[in-house]
């Protein structure tokens, strides 16, 4: 209620009039005291905070910027994302429903079901008392073997954006600020407090800046994240073009920017470039730096006081000024249900040559469950690092898969054999595996957050390991479970195949699931498997990845490929790969016939607007009902361009014999700029005439259908 020394709690005024009066009422150490945070970390037990094994349970850590009481300014807890609610602001993070990684959503191509991951984040982020969740995750896949790969949706900036958009949208419904990062192009972890991103300006639009650019058009997140690295010479965190000119007045952008954690390497430059909050302490936002930046006047404190104000303005926004927001638990029991049914989403069929899947439970027999202690006894999460899920519970492969046969009336006898990480009893694995009636090989691998991993190879002589066993029983699965691609020298010798990616506390359940036919798969991979690393756009050239000193003492790295990269990359140089960007095999077959494209008012130029109505036919011509994800890819008449680009796709589900019209409205207009290059000189996305030919199938490399129109000048 407002009060005559409280104006601002008039909730009749909008959310930054009310911002601007409490910082006015503000003394300067008041407001210096919040553009910081107030965090502290005790490690008792001196824990290795590098390793993926590290139980973070353990650490004491508070995250937070401290309320200012005799304003009624509350305390703002914030807490980490994008797989669930990682480790937030308590002591020690609390439990919370550990979802299948970032990654494996965007492989669903589903848009609904990211929307309903953003919305049960937020529901658990407000039941912890927690006012921000750190996701989603932006960055692309550039790096096939980068650490936050698991955190980040895909290598394409459409399927990134559309995905990030739902998410952000399902966080805010909870009356929770989402905060979308890492801006930007922090795309690897090596060295990333270090190295120095150069890359054209067209490249970063097109690609890395687009999917942030859809999500703050389309989703008004309450704030954003800058990244660690040098952007062109400059930190991210102190980047004026990047956060001032870009995100603010180009993009329209009215919430925030917080510094990801120890990012902020100035005091003045840092705010007078667009960064607000300083995260997780007050490194550089002090009395100390602050009053020397005044006294210099190299700092204002207007620049102070908008700061604060664009956060006040969004926790007026989401309710946090007017209401406490008290830790109330969590409704375990939905955040399991929803965990099972997202983890079974996520995984794609890659190969089922010989039609094994899904297993009949009366052909089945005892079925051995085989792998490294780290996948064949538990459950595979989210990455190491700070997005780390501490679950409310895990259901690991064994008690899966004989919950989903005893749900099924069969009783099939479940057997587990662990392989040493050194091999050791590899024969007897061999042995074990050639016994049992039907074999189920777990691998695959744990990345983690400021490391990339040295190679692509799975660790731990897991290729040795699905090599022998593959062959040692002729009904033998390999289900993956992975944050980063892999390569895989054994394929030739497995007939059936899943990618799972990290699945989260649901994980036994979800993977039996897909098994034993209780879902039948329909995900698409969202990131391209190279054959071998020599595929990769930075193979053989480390001004590429992972960067060379040219003198100044820190890694520089050129995105010297262009827009060339990932299934882009592939098509442009004639590399086929393992498995292309969008494949996903089904248990059931499908044809997609009468390809219809209905251009409305097309116009090219600076505001280029119109419409594409996109129709297909998808006939179920398989035994059972299953849902395809029909793709289309556009071929831009303009020199430089990657040979296509993914500009839409429609999920749809069709029984069996059935035929469903997929539809998908492409708008020249909208934030994805869909048929749009950059044009430096207009500072703006432009629609060249020409000749536009579309492509529309159900992956990169499988288009059969094509329509092709003419855009005037």
């Amino acid at each position: 209620m407002a009060t005559a020394d409280r104006p601002w709690m008039d909730a009749t005024k909008t959310p930054r009039e009310r911002a601007e009066l409490v910082v006015e009422a503000m003394t300067l150490e008041q407001k210096v005291d919040q553009l910081g945070g107030a965090m502290s970390t005790i490690n008792p037990y001196d824990m290795d905070l590098t390793d993926p094994d590290t139980d973070l349970n353990q650490l004491e850590v508070w995250r937070h910027a401290d309320p200012v009481e005799e304003l009624g300014v509350p305390r703002l807890n914030i807490t980490n994302g994008p797989v669930g609610v990682g480790m937030g602001d308590g002591t020690p993070s609390p439990p919370a429903t550990a979802l299948p990684a970032t990654l494996g959503l965007a492989a669903s191509f589903d848009i609904d079901l990211a929307y309903r991951y953003g919305e049960r984040m937020g529901i658990e982020t407000k039941a912890l008392g927690q006012h921000l969740l750190e996701a989603p995750g932006m960055g692309l896949t550039r790096v096939a073997t980068g650490g936050r790969n698991f955190e980040y949706f895909s290598e394409d900036p459409y399927l990134s954006g559309v995905m990030g958009v739902e998410v952000t949208k399902g966080i805010q419904t909870q009356d929770v600020i989402a905060e979308p990062k890492h801006f930007a192009l922090n795309d690897s972890e090596h060295q990333r407090f270090r190295y120095d991103v150069h890359v054209d300006e067209n490249v970063m639009r097109e690609l890395y800046l687009l999917p942030f650019e859809m999500t703050v058009k389309d989703a008004q997140p309450g704030a954003l994240m800058s990244s660690y690295q040098r952007l062109g010479g400059t930190y991210a965190s102190e980047n004026y073009w990047l956060l001032t000119h870009v995100l603010r007045d180009q993009w329209g952008f009215e919430g925030y920017v917080q510094s990801d954690f120890w990012a902020v390497r100035s005091t003045a430059q840092s705010l007078n470039a667009g960064l607000d909050h300083e995260m997780p302490d007050h490194n550089w936002m002090n009395m100390d730096n602050i009053q020397h930046a005044l006294d210099q006047r190299i700092l204002e404190t207007k620049t102070i006081d908008r700061a604060l104000v664009r956060r006040y303005t969004q926790m007026f926004r989401f309710g946090m000024f007017d209401e406490d927001r008290p830790a109330t638990g969590l409704d375990e029991r939905a955040g399991g249900i929803f965990a099972r049914e997202a983890a079974r989403e996520v995984i794609v069929l890659l190969k089922n040559e010989r039609r094994l899947l899904p297993l009949d439970p009366a052909r089945a027999g005892t079925i051995l469950i085989v792998g490294i202690d780290d996948f064949a006894n538990h459950i595979c999460n989210c990455g190491g690092g700070s997005s780390q899920v501490i679950p409310t519970y895990e259901v690991p492969p064994a008690e899966g898969m004989r919950d989903v046969l005893a749900e099924q009336g069969a009783d099939n006898e479940v057997e587990v054999f662990t392989v040493a990480d050194d091999m050791s009893n590899l024969d007897e694995a061999e042995a074990a595996a050639a016994a049992a009636d039907t074999v189920v090989i777990m691998a695959g691998l744990v990345t983690t957050e400021s490391v990339d991993q040295e190679d692509m190879n799975l660790p731990k002589n897991q290729n040795q390991l699905i090599e022998r066993l593959a062959e040692a029983n002729d009904r033998t699965v390999v289900v993956l479970k992975d944050g980063d691609p892999v390569l895989m020298p054994w394929l030739d010798k497995v007939h059936t195949l899943l990618e799972a990616f990290n699945q989260g506390q649901e994980d036994g359940h979800a993977v039996a699931d897909v098994l034993l036919g209780n879902h039948n798969p329909s995900a698409k991979l969202p990131i391209s498997y190279p054959a071998s690393e020599d595929d990769t756009c930075y193979a053989h050239n480390p001004s590429r990845y992972p960067g060379v000193d040219e003198g100044a003492g820190y890694p520089v790295m050129r995105y010297s490929e262009g827009l060339e990269m990932g299934y882009r990359w592939h098509q442009s140089q004639n590399i086929t790969p393992l498995f292309e960007f969008g494949y996903g095999l089904s248990y059931t077959t499908f044809e997609l016939d009468d390809l219809r494209v209905e251009p409305t008012d097309l116009t090219s130029g600076v505001n280029a607007s119109g419409t594409l109505d996109i129709t297909v036919d998808v006939t179920n011509t398989g035994d059972q009902p299953g849902a395809e994800v029909v793709q289309v890819y556009a071929e831009i008449p303009v020199k430089g361009q990657p040979p296509r680009r993914l500009i839409g796709f429609d999920k749809v589900h069709v029984s069996t014999g059935a035929t469903v019209e997929a539809r998908i409205t492409v708008d020249l207009g909208s934030s994805s700029h869909p048929l749009g290059v950059w044009d430096a000189n207009e500072q703006a996305f432009v629609v060249r005439p020409g000749t536009y030919t579309l492509h529309v199938g159900t992956s990169s490399g499988n288009t059969p259908l094509t329509a092709s129109g003419e855009i005037e000048g």
